[in-house]
């Protein structure tokens, strides 16, 4: 019989909200154990106990991020009309996000920029988070073919890794400080690259 250890004596749900918040402001290299546990408002103990190290605390805290603030574009993009409104409410919601937070940018794209041997693990974990974000948009462009809102002849590969590859570039530029503004004007030329019907 297995012997259960003594119950957390702390809001796990809420740690696990605060790490995401420092993984998402400093980055998976840049968060220190330190940071985490400070944020957390727990000791290093309690914090291997809870999450069993920082590579899992971060996966677990990147699906945190995927289910409460990144799930604000997929429904953006998915609840529209058209794949053009879809498309054109995903980039501004992906600067909402962007610009959200002091550090600015997105966990998904920023997370880990460096795929060294030892972050591997995060970095593809990261990696497969994006892969996703690719295929629901490829998903959305290609429904806007079948419902007759694009062209039958819409490059429809092209076009997801284009406007994947923009929500990155408005990730990168909010981190260097551009501002909403600035970025919000990145819609117009974005949608204008849509074949008409």
């Amino acid at each position: 019989m297995s012997v259960r250890g003594r119950p957390l004596s702390f809001d796990r749900g809420l740690a696990l909200k605060r790490a995401m918040e420092v993984f998402w402001s400093k980055g998976y290299e840049g968060a220190q154990l330190v940071d985490l546990t400070t944020a957390m408002g727990i000791n290093p103990p309690s914090f291997y106990a809870a999450f069993g190290n920082k590579k899992a605390a971060f996966c677990e805290a990147v699906d945190l991020y995927i289910e409460t603030i990144g799930c604000k574009s997929a429904h953006a993009l998915n609840t529209a009309k058209t794949a053009r409104a879809g498309l054109k409410a995903m980039l501004k919601c992906t600067i909402d996000v962007a610009t959200s937070n002091e550090s600015g940018g997105c966990l998904i794209v920023l997370g880990v920029v460096n795929n060294f041997a030892e972050n591997h693990e995060v970095w593809a974990y990261l990696k497969n988070a994006r892969r996703k974000t690719l295929a629901m948009i490829h998903a959305r462009l290609e429904r806007g073919v079948m419902e007759g809102d694009l062209p039958a002849n819409t490059d429809v590969k092209v076009l997801a890794s284009y406007f994947l590859g923009l929500t990155q570039t408005i990730s990168f530029q909010a981190r260097d400080g551009v501002s909403r503004t600035a970025l919000t004007r990145l819609i117009d030329p974005a949608m204008a690259a849509l074949p008409l019907t």
